[in-house]
């Protein structure tokens, strides 16, 4: 028999027995025949998520960030107190088994890609650019002082405290000073947005310097990993690896923003499973994290700059960021930052040596982060308070410091003391940080100018047009067609909407003549058809082609429209200048219903329509364009004009009328209005229909309304008029005043229960009196 603590000497039979024994332990699809290993792997998940909850939601409670609570969780089930407490159970649920440790650990891996995933999709780049000025140099000296400081301190620890590299201490330096230099995004923005100054300019100065310093962060890390694969600073290897991550930035921002946006879009409108667009999302996100990998650089700066692009798609919808966020946050999350606290070990600190390095630690990594910040703020102008509050701010580590020790450590790259510091010391300066931050915010002033860019984007985040990302527009090729293609353009301008084009036939009924130019532009060596072959339940359409969208006239007003919308808000120093309008035109081949409800399930905010006989003598809506209404659920918007010919372009000298009554549908209305009248100029009144004769309980409301209509337009830089109507039907007070000279009306109706389209008696009675333009605004069919 062998020794104890010896292997036995390996035999022929030995290797047998042993290759039989795994045979047994490993089912057909990976898993353990016994299942311990996966109960295991579901204990320890289950303890982690519960554990990391009930701390988070303590912690809370005392005004700390959740997440610090999952980190919590993991010093509990650690050698940190559950080993103590219980060391037999705590092998027994968190073995040292490198295969059992491994299944965790890679849950955790992907944890880390998930969370960067989550922190780039959180990256505002607009508001960076707004604040680029103060935020270039806070978030400069906020990373150089910190980082030299950490360098430096790499340089004079204990060599007990380093590992053995070969290149001695160069590589555990730049992970210390790295891990110094950074903040966490996610606890800044938490304590801002608690305190209601995400829309104050010290608030935007802050998350968007903690952003800048996020992305700095990852590309020095990026940038450290290659000089600790090669394990000493070589200059060509640094040149490659420095211009491999500049390569890549550039590609990011680049083609490969129009890449994400287009894979996003495709995979939108043409997968029919359920969540088609979270797979494409996370196949970005593996697939750049590879890229990175393979430039030496590893995969946490692909995932992170995956979630910049991701997140500045225009099609990504709150909802699918929202499902995003739940998973990681109530799963990745408390798993990654468990493992985070169970591989730290607190008890090391009653060594007096290590406890006094530690705090040590903490006071050179506050000290240099508020000196950074401080020093960066003078530079950007900024007073003495606000210098206070950007270096409180700074001085929170987070889940971002928390990221790069696990990495560090997993690399080697730092001992299981020296991790255990820094998880510390990320523990304290972020649980210090939101008090501070608090009472130096607490009490700040606002300018007048501030106040009025305040104000602005209060109403923008409850208003219905800043909040729309995808514009349907279904229209013909007559001259209404054309100017309700320009409405939409100017609509669709000033937000950076994409916008597809339904061009349809003035009689939709004729299915046949769609049958002949179907046949007609497949004989075509140039038209670009559909190359997936549609299931029988799929409308089928045609897309125009580059070539032939230049030379559309409709295609060519929605250009012009966006093009006038986007040069006008590009003037407005306050606003982040828009996206440039991505147009796809496309002429059904099925019946129009059929392609507008099909087009429809790939998330449409509103539907426009403009076409000629819009309506009958009577008032009654076409049955055409009523199938195209039943077909959306959501917004519409209905274009027509019954008069022999079409009213010009909207300009400086067009009056446009804006009934109001206070519904939401009517204020959706006004927000359309003014947001067509701020490119053309054109003049707006607001008329509040009333049913009091002026001197009933009601004129507080009514005065409410236009109040409401004043700060509207305001907003929009609109020229408006209001004015309220004495008692009347509403029909009679909206047509007696638009024959004041009026150009448009502009209405907002509700759609009401029956067999066709049909807005209500006032819409109908406006529709049979008014032939000059009229654009009615519905909550949806």
């Amino acid at each position: 028999m062998a020794p104890i603590g010896h292997a036995a000497p390996s035999t022929p039979h030995h290797a047998q027995v042993a290759q039989a024994s795994q045979s047994r332990a490993i089912g057909g699809n990976g898993s353990s025949s016994s299942g311990r290993g996966e109960a295991l792997l579901v204990a320890e998940v289950v303890l982690l998520l519960l554990v990391g909850r009930v701390l988070g939601e303590v912690m809370q409670r005392f005004g700390q960030p959740a997440l610090m609570g999952n980190l919590l969780a993991g010093l509990v089930l650690g050698p940190s107190l559950f080993s103590l407490i219980w060391p037999e159970a705590q092998k027994f649920i968190f073995p040292s088994d490198p295969a059992q440790k491994g299944m965790i650990d890679g849950l955790s891996q992907i944890g880390i890609l998930m969370l960067l995933l989550l922190t780039g999709m959180e990256t505002d780049i607009k508001l960076v650019s707004r604040m680029k000025g103060a935020a270039v140099a806070i978030s400069l000296s906020g990373i150089a002082v910190p980082f030299a400081c950490g360098f430096l301190l790499g340089q004079v620890l204990p060599d007990a405290l380093l590992p053995h590299m070969a290149g001695g201490r160069l590589v555990p330096s730049l992970f210390l000073g790295t891990a110094l230099s950074i903040s966490s995004i996610k606890i800044v923005a938490m304590v801002v947005r608690e305190m209601n100054f995400t829309r104050r300019n010290l608030g935007q100065i802050i998350i968007s310097t903690a952003i800048m310093e996020d992305t700095i962060g990852w590309v020095i890390i990026a940038i450290t990993f290659g000089i600790a694969g090669a394990g000493q600073v070589d200059a060509l290897d640094l040149a490659k690896t420095v211009g491999g991550v500049a390569l890549f930035l550039l590609f990011c921002f680049t083609l490969g923003r129009w890449l994400v946006f287009s894979i996003i879009r495709w995979v939108n409108d043409n997968f029919r499973s359920e969540f088609p667009v979270i797979t494409a999302i996370l196949v970005i996100m593996g697939a750049m994290a590879l890229i990175t990998q393979l430039l030496g650089v590893r995969t946490v700066l692909g995932a992170f700059m995956a979630g910049v692009l991701i997140g500045q798609s225009p099609i990504l919808t709150d909802h699918i960021q929202q499902q995003l966020r739940g998973l990681i946050s109530a799963f990745f999350m408390p798993i990654f930052f468990g493992l985070s606290g169970l591989a730290a070990d607190l008890t090391i600190l009653k060594n007096g040596t290590l406890a006094l390095l530690t705090v040590g630690l903490v006071v050179i990594a506050s000290i240099g982060k508020f000196a950074g910040a401080f020093v960066g703020s003078a530079i950007g102008g900024l007073k003495w308070r606000e210098r206070v509050a950007l270096g409180c701010a700074m001085n929170a580590r987070g889940s971002t410091e928390v990221i790069v020790a696990s990495i560090g450590l997993s690399m080697g790259a730092l001992t299981q003391n020296l991790y255990t510091m820094i998880v510390t010391m990320a523990m304290l300066t972020t649980m210090a940080m939101p008090p501070m931050l608090r009472r130096a915010l607490k009490g700040l002033p606002m300018d007048e100018t501030e106040k009025k860019r305040v104000e602005r984007e209060r109403l923008d985040e409850n208003g219905f047009v800043p909040n729309l990302e995808r514009l349907l527009l279904a229209v013909d090729d007559s001259a209404v067609g054309r100017v309700a293609a320009r409405l939409a353009g100017l609509l669709a301008g000033g937000q950076g909407m994409p916008v597809t084009i339904l061009k349809l036939d003035k009689d939709m009924r004729r299915p046949d003549e769609r049958e002949t130019r179907h046949a007609q532009r497949t004989d075509e060596p140039d038209g670009e058809k559909d190359s997936a072959q549609k299931p029988p339940s799929v409308a089928e359409s045609v897309s125009q082609s580059a070539e032939e969208q230049r030379h559309d006239a409709v295609t060519r007003e929605v250009k012009e429209g966006a093009k006038a919308s986007a040069e006008k808000v590009k003037e407005d120093k306050a606003e982040a200048d828009p996206e440039k309008v991505h147009l796809t035109t496309r002429e059904p081949v099925d019946s129009a219903a059929a392609v507008v409800r099909d087009e429809a399930r790939k998330g449409y905010d509103l539907l426009f329509i403009g076409m000629e006989e819009s309506h009958d003598r009577s008032g009654n809506i076409a049955s055409g364009i009523a199938e195209l209404a039943f077909g959306f659920d959501g917004p519409l918007a209905l274009f027509s004009s019954a008069g022999d010919k079409i009213a010009p372009r909207l300009s400086p000298r067009t009056h446009i009328l804006l009934p109001v009554n206070g519904s939401p549908v009517s204020r959706r209305a006004a927000e359309i209005t003014f947001a067509l009248a701020r490119p053309t100029g054109a003049r707006v009144s607001a008329l509040f229909v009333s049913q009091s004769d002026g001197h009933s309980r009601t004129r507080s409301r009514e005065e409410g309304v236009l109040k409401d209509m004043v700060e509207l337009a305001e907003r929009y830089d609109v020229r408006l008029t209001t004015l309220i109507s004495k008692r009347s039907g509403p029909a009679e007070a909206i047509l007696r005043e638009a024959r004041n000279g009026y150009g448009m009306i502009v209405m907002g109706v509700n759609s009401r229960a029956g067999e066709g389209l049909f807005f209500g008696n006032t819409a109908a009675a406006v529709f049979r009196e008014w032939t000059n333009p009229l654009l009615l605004v519905a909550s949806g069919a």
